[in-house]
């Protein structure tokens, strides 16, 4: 049959190419689909933080696992890792207690932290605000990469060194059934592909392939901002950066004694929480620095809702905030951009949905796209072959 394949991966972002890579560790023969000419959404919007610290325990472990699939890729090939670790800042003494805490959670869990001095954070960080920082939590494994390059490098290794089929620019309108062995792709410039099973990662726009399934889902749509400074000294900012407003947002401190008690004495009108607001900094190889980042929600359904339009009172808010934190030679914005995520309310953190036995949806990840991606592909793939 023309067009044949065992694995069809409809979505060319993070979560569709690892599975595709997952799938071709076992031999298949895989095809990767997406519509745009190179990925336009989550994957490319976001930080390029790979951060499992932040993650609830069962994405923990999922994204530890990515950090060993990412590294191992990189001595391969240059997917642009950079093992410089993560740093969450406490500023008070309820995030020095919440970082102490996960520290003691870590422990048992076997994963690798450290906590930091004032002047430990100072030593790392020479431009961090003495009026800021308290302590510091640190985790050595975790990485960045620029997530722009990252994808676009991990199609390349993908298809020179497995044969990975890519069909970007390819719009698939119908997944069906041809046979009782067969799942047929039906696209929009009349190809049709197919294969023993197909998996559908692409994130909210499942909708034009299953729109019925997304309407009634629990999937809500994220909308994000985030800046650009200007390059400053490289290395001025090594690693992924995370202040105290990461600690009181991410989803492992949730798991200390002091959370629920420490996030119920915080003010439900301030302007943090308007907008989620949680500054991060991240320096790119250029020494540009992304700053951010902001949260807006609405059902997935009608993500129209969320504006196009680039807040600038939150861009400004970043910078007033920031420079609280760091005292750095230059504030000047030279980008700004707003990135779109879908996330699910399913206690798993994802939304899956299989169809007719061999159509299988797996999108809505989430923040922890870059993070949990890899892992999750691993796992899901051993779910759907039963391994």
């Amino acid at each position: 049959m023309e067009n044949k394949y065992d694995l069809i991966v409809v979505g060319a972002g993070v979560l569709g190419t690892f599975h595709a890579y997952q799938a071709l560790l076992r031999g298949m023969r895989v095809i990767l689909v997406d519509k745009n000419l190179q990925p336009q959404g989550a994957t490319v919007r976001n930080f390029g933080q790979v951060v499992p610290s932040g993650m609830d325990a069962t994405w923990q472990r999922l994204g530890r696992d990515s950090l060993e699939i990412y590294k191992s890729i990189q001595a391969k090939t240059d997917l642009s890792v950079r093992q410089e670790g993560s740093v969450y800042l406490a500023s008070d003494a309820e995030e020095v207690a919440l970082i102490e805490e996960l520290h003691a959670i870590n422990r048992q869990e076997g994963y690798r932290s450290q906590l930091w001095t004032k002047e430990q954070c100072k030593q790392r960080y020479p431009r961090l605000n003495d009026a800021y920082c308290r302590a510091g939590l640190f985790f050595p494994e975790e990485i960045s990469v620029d997530p722009r390059q990252m994808i676009l490098r991990l199609h390349d290794y993908l298809r020179e060194t497995f044969g990975l089929t890519i069909a970007l620019g390819t719009c698939v309108q119908h997944l069906d059934r041809q046979s009782p062995t067969t799942v047929t792709a039906h696209c929009t410039d009349g190809r049709m592909l197919h294969a023993e099973k197909a998996i559908v990662c692409s994130g909210a726009e499942f909708r034009m392939l299953f729109p019925e399934l997304f309407q009634t889902s629990d999937i809500e749509a994220v909308k994000l901002q985030m800046v650009m400074l200007s390059a400053q000294s490289a290395g001025a900012l090594p690693g992924n950066v995370l202040t105290g407003q990461s600690i009181r947002r991410y989803e492992s401190f949730a798991a200390c004694p002091s959370y629920r008690s420490i996030k119920a004495g915080e003010d439900p009108d301030s302007f943090w929480k308007k907008w989620s607001v949680h500054i991060l900094f991240k320096q790119e190889v250029d020494g540009h620095i992304i700053l951010g980042d902001s949260h807006e929600y609405a059902p997935a359904a009608r993500s129209d809702e969320l504006s196009f339009d680039i807040q600038m009172p939150i861009n400004r808010f970043f910078v007033s905030q920031a420079q609280q934190i760091m005292d750095l030679p230059n504030w000047d914005i030279e980008r700004t951009w707003a990135g779109m995520y879908c996330q699910s309310k399913h206690p798993r953190g994802v939304f899956q949905h299989t169809l007719d036995r061999d159509i299988h949806v797996a999108t809505a990840i989430g923040g922890k796209g870059m993070t949990g991606s890899a892992g999750f592909a691993k796992q899901h793939l051993r779910e759907i072959y039963g391994d």
